[in-house]
């Protein structure tokens, strides 16, 4: 049986080819040469990124492109790379372009910053030269229907470097919706239209597949859970968590074992990301079940497997987005404004992830979660301090998903202590006001708070996946 690589472990991979006209060949002997140098040096470059790799080498006319789109389609690339070391004609990438499927990305990055004026000959000079198609590639790209993108600078030029490793992020980022496996489990929070999910449109504007799980799937694999495996995740919260004297044994016991079932799930399915709810009664095993989500699900999400509560699905895949580019991602709502500090405070009483705490994580008892049935443990604590980027995806009424994302800072303040994610976050404007702004560009209740200024990879991925992206700023 083959077994399926998680998309959130599986690299990218980018499909490189360089190439130059080979009508210069025969006419600048040490042409070619010094061109193939600059491409190992790409290939080296590349090859330092978290992607695999797959070089098919340096093409020379159309005939040679025609064989490298074939190689590069077989490939099955998330982003193809081309490197114009010289002028080359459109007629040698658009197969490439049209055939693989896969974005592309051309990079111009000449040997050096300048050229030598007075020294240089024809041969040196058009090792310059990789600027001299770009437009003419722009204009057949539009002809032949295949987004246009492109890097230009110069071969150590960190600057270009920065913006190519955001598209493959941005590749990475598109191959775990595309290749993920998302999981749903239990029934919508009553009342919350904007929460309410079509699963076709996620395949349909994301892809990847939606797996539909029942709070009974979790049930059956808690009953199963072993004294011995339940005394390893109580080891596990006890080294990663920091307990509040509110903690009830009891308590601590069920959430472990949720845990371990929540992590027995999540194997069995095959899941990257969960989004669930269920509200239950009168203390019967589902409402249990619910109730007993918080530590499993931060445990889950710290691993890079977000999962979420109140069946917020769109959220769980912001978190899955903000995870795959190094910023973690936690879940969170408005909670209040604080117009005397200028600050916005959310944050949520649910699972947080657990990599961008300012601190170690507290785990808190609580008697009653707010405006939902259960009790328990919680996760307390507040993101780092310094720049956030929150990213949600909002839904049109015409079905199709957009990008809503903002950057502002954490900030140091007073918190609640009642077992919520709470952090205080300062957009440089009247909280009021950013508040009315962020409401009304189409984000749902819920988000991802994420770690760092994220919005150069944003507007890389909205590029790959012609998802919109709505920028938030007052």
């Amino acid at each position: 049986m083959t077994v399926r690589t998680p998309a959130v472990a599986r690299k990218p991979r980018i499909g490189l080819v360089a190439g130059g006209l080979g009508a210069y060949w025969p006419q600048f002997p040490d042409l070619l040469p010094q061109l193939r140098r600059s491409a190992d040096r790409v290939t080296e470059r590349m090859r330092e990124f978290d992607a695999e790799v797959v070089d098919v080498g340096f093409i020379s006319d159309a005939q040679e492109g025609a064989v490298a789109a074939e190689k590069l389609r077989v490939a099955d690339c998330d982003l193809i790379v081309g490197f114009l070391t010289t002028y080359m004609t459109a007629s040698m990438l658009v197969p490439v372009a049209q055939r693989s499927g896969a974005p592309v990305l051309l990079i111009n990055l000449q040997p050096t910053e300048s050229m030598d004026h007075a020294t240089f000959d024809t041969g040196q000079w058009l090792a310059y030269c990789g600027a001299c198609p770009l437009p003419e590639m722009a204009n057949a790209f539009e002809r032949v229907g295949v987004p246009f993108r492109s890097v230009s600078g110069y071969l150590e030029d960190d600057r270009a470097w920065a913006r190519i490793g955001r598209w493959i992020r941005a590749a990475g980022v598109r191959s775990v919706l595309r290749n993920g496996r998302h999981g749903l489990m239990g029934h919508l929070y009553p009342g919350m239209y904007d929460v309410s999910t079509d699963l076709t449109m996620v395949t349909g504007n994301l892809g990847g597949h939606m797996e539909v799980v029942e709070f009974d799937d979790l049930r059956v694999r808690v009953e199963k859970v072993t004294d011995s495996e339940l005394d390893a995740k109580l080891d596990e919260t006890r080294e990663v968590f920091e307990l509040a004297d509110t903690v009830v044994e009891e308590d601590l016991r069920w959430a472990a074992q949720v845990s371990v079932g929540l992590d027995r799930l999540v194997a069995d399915f095959d899941l990257d990301s969960l989004a669930y709810y269920h509200r239950g009664l009168d203390a019967e095993v589902h409402e249990r079940l619910g109730a007993g989500m918080i530590l499993g699900s931060s445990l889950l999400t710290a691993r890079g497997i977000p999962a979420c509560g109140e069946y917020e699905l769109r959220t769980s895949l912001a978190m899955l987005i903000a995870d795959r580019l190094g910023a973690g991602g936690s879940f969170t709502e408005l909670q209040a404004l604080d117009f005397t500090a200028g600050v916005v405070e959310m944050g949520h009483d649910g699972p947080g992830h657990l990599a961008i705490s300012e601190r170690k994580p507290l785990l808190r008892g609580l008697g009653i979660y707010h405006g939902k049935r259960g009790w328990g443990v919680s996760v307390e604590f507040d993101v780092r301090q310094g720049p956030v980027t929150l990213v949600g995806l909002g839904q049109s009424r015409e079905g199709s998903y957009r990008l809503v994302a903002a950057e502002g800072e954490v900030v140091p303040g007073p918190h609640l202590e009642i077992g919520n994610t709470t952090s205080r976050v300062d957009f440089g404007c009247d909280p009021g006001e950013w508040t009315d702004a962020w409401s009304a560009s189409g984000i749902g209740h819920h988000w991802a708070l994420a770690t760092g200024r994220l919005l150069p990879e944003l507007r890389a991925l909205a590029g790959l996946t012609g998802l919109e992206l709505v920028e938030v700023a007052v």
